[in-house]
């Protein structure tokens, strides 16, 4: 699972040979949601300010979320994405 972005003890992810619609992971503890990159539709159970966090990576983040998708589906490097600070 390539690693794209890391704080406050979540971690988001985008897999290889997904399935669309494009989307990213994030995972917090025990806890997993997949968000929708061209509508912010989560799907899965997060902790509400966890959640929180990860909709405004989101959407300072989107263009170049979208960016990675398109190099996973050419099985390219994907791009590290600054962390929320």
């Amino acid at each position: 699972m390539p690693e794209i972005s890391r704080f406050l003890g979540i971690v988001i992810a985008m897999y290889y040979r997904e399935h669309n619609p494009p989307h990213f992971h994030a995972k917090y503890g025990g806890h997993e949601v997949v968000v929708h990159l061209q509508d912010g539709v989560v799907e899965g159970r997060f902790p509400r300010r966890a959640l929180a966090h990860v909709m405004e990576w989101y959407g300072i983040h989107r263009l170049e979320l979208i960016e990675d998708w398109s190099l996973a589906e050419q099985r390219k490097p994907l791009k590290p994405i600054d962390p929320l600070e």
